[in-house]
């Protein structure tokens, strides 16, 4: 039986949503989170397939802790979901480097540790996959996410260049976009900066955390969300990318048939710097 291990399965997101379905569907599961508290009915439902363990993403020792727990329990790490991460908003110029830095720790390095941490068995076995959640804010992003779409964008080229690493030795990479869900990500998962320049009023500071107002009206059903993921993961023909929700589907074609209409605009220009 095949072990996941996840990252980020507080309750009522799309990490938990994943390690239900992964769980439903019959796999161990390594259910983590900062604080084994928020997993609790996750595991209480699955007691023989399940582990809650605690895991900072942005902590190596922690890192190293959980798979040596993981691996002492289920024999080995199949899957890595990395889930883990939060929105850091602010304009470009109010940003605190603290906020920035420590978001990158999470969104980005810290998938990179899990992935170093995890690998070496995987690829001993030439067989398990790594599947990095990412957003439709790799594709195109507005003002006060800038940040957060960076660690998004930086996330994705690292796992192209893992996806041409590990294809030839039989292991599978898949970056996901999400759209927007209906999680917790609006709420306890949303940081910003404290500085106010007022030439941002109509910018930036409509998306501040201060004026953030969760409707939870959004499309995506974190519940669902596991389903799909483990539907293209177990496919013959896994997809490099796969987008979750209608909204995610129209918010990338419309970013990418911008960026091939204003390609096409320049093109002349383009190709005079060819000898």
């Amino acid at each position: 039986m095949k072990t996941w291990l996840i990252t980020g399965c507080s309750e009522g997101g799309i990490g938990a949503g994943i390690a239900k379905n992964a769980l439903e569907k019959g796999y161990n599961v390594v259910v983590t989170a900062r604080n084994t508290e928020k997993v609790r009915s996750i595991v209480e439902a699955y007691p023989q397939t399940s582990l809650a363990l605690a895991l900072d993403v942005t902590d190596k020792d922690s890192i190293q802790a959980a798979v040596n727990a993981a691996v002492e329990h289920f024999g080995q790490i199949d899957v890595l979901v990395n889930n883990a991460g939060y929105a850091y908003r602010s304009s470009v110029e109010e940003a605190e480097d603290s906020g920035v830095r420590q978001m990158f720790e999470t969104n980005f390095f810290g998938a990179v540790e899990m992935i170093k941490a995890v690998l070496p068995g995987i690829r001993e076995r030439k067989s398990g996959a790594i599947i990095n959640i990412s957003s439709i804010g790799a594709a195109r992003t507005g003002a006060a996410s800038g940040y957060y779409a960076a660690t998004k964008a930086a996330l994705e080229l690292m796992s192209e260049g893992l996806y041409a690493e590990m294809k030839p030795l039989g292991i599978k990479v898949m970056i996901v976009e999400p759209g927007a869900f209906r999680t917790h990500f609006y709420d306890s998962s949303l940081k910003g900066s404290k500085n106010t320049l007022k030439d941002y009023e109509t910018t930036a500071w409509k998306r501040s955390v201060e004026n953030n107002v969760n409707l939870k009206q959004q499309p995506g059903n974190p519940d669902k969300a596991g389903f799909a993921l483990i539907e293209a993961i177990e496919s013959d023909e896994t997809p490099l990318r796969l987008l979750l929700g209608t909204d995610a589907l129209a918010a990338v074609r419309g970013a990418l048939k911008a960026r091939l209409d204003e390609m096409d605009k320049w093109e002349q220009v383009s190709v005079k710097t060819d000898y």
